[in-house]
């Protein structure tokens, strides 16, 4: 029955939901702790949900970066090595991919029987998360039931997927934006260090470390890292990691 306003109940107080989620998801403070709301969020808010992950794709690597349980990881983990999957679909679509029992489903023959057999999973819904640059995502839901998840889970999930593609957006920013910070402390440090040293300015320190990233096929900060630590610009550390 529809209130005062003409709206029904159910739906204000899903709007608040999700209003409240948003929120939190905001506050989360960096992209796992982020990840893991997101996926306390689908199996508390989309009716059937069992388990809820999210699979992340940069530089052309996928990994799974947030599940509920470990159930997503086992699911991802089949459709990772066979290379098909309602996931791995949702990243390729701009729609949902919606499962209704993996048992019966002829989509991904390779994927559907060993995932219903080895986790116990039979629906799924996955949606593509629109994050930016050279990361996709993709929320996937799982239950264990057949036929589980109907329209109403679809426009829900479909709304979670909105608030948590703005989320990552934010806590993969902030991430960066640390990151970035971080290298240009250390880089400082060394050019610190190599200015006492070696009796050098600012831009030639500054040049020694790049040369010397360079000559080692190591990344600047790495290089710089090691100043900071003691290394010599000509010694390169057999597990010192290498260059992407």
């Amino acid at each position: 029955m529809a209130d005062h306003h003409g709206t029904e109940p159910g739906r204000v107080e899903l709007a608040e939901t999700f209003a409240e989620m948003a929120r939190e998801l905001m506050a989360a403070d960096s992209l796992p702790e982020t990840l893991a709301r997101i996926c306390k969020a689908g199996v508390s808010t989309v009716d059937g949900c069992d388990h809820a992950g999210v699979s992340l794709v940069r530089k052309r690597k996928i990994t799974t970066e947030g599940a509920s349980d470990g159930v997503p990881n086992r699911v991802d983990a089949i459709q990772y090595e066979v290379g098909d999957g309602p996931c791995l679909s949702a990243l390729s679509a701009t729609e949902v991919i919606h499962v209704d029992d993996l048992t019966s489903d002829s989509r991904w023959p390779a994927f559907s029987s060993r995932a219903a057999k080895e986790t116990g999973v039979r629906s799924m819904l996955s949606f593509r998360l629109f994050v930016a640059g050279d990361t996709l995502g993709a929320l996937s839901l799982y239950t264990r039931a057949a036929s589980a998840f109907d329209d109403e889970a679809d426009l829900v999930g479909a709304v979670l997927a909105a608030h948590a593609s703005v989320a990552i957006l934010s806590a993969t920013q902030a991430a960066d934006k640390d990151e970035a910070i971080r290298t240009r402390d250390v880089i400082g440090q060394a050019k610190g260090i190599l200015m006492a040293s070696r009796g050098v300015s600012e831009d030639e320190a500054f040049e020694l470390l790049r040369v010397a990233s360079q000559r080692l096929n190591v990344k600047l900060r790495d290089v710089a890292a090691g100043v900071r630590s003691g290394e010599s610009l000509g010694e390169e550390r057999p597990d010192r990691p290498k260059r992407a």
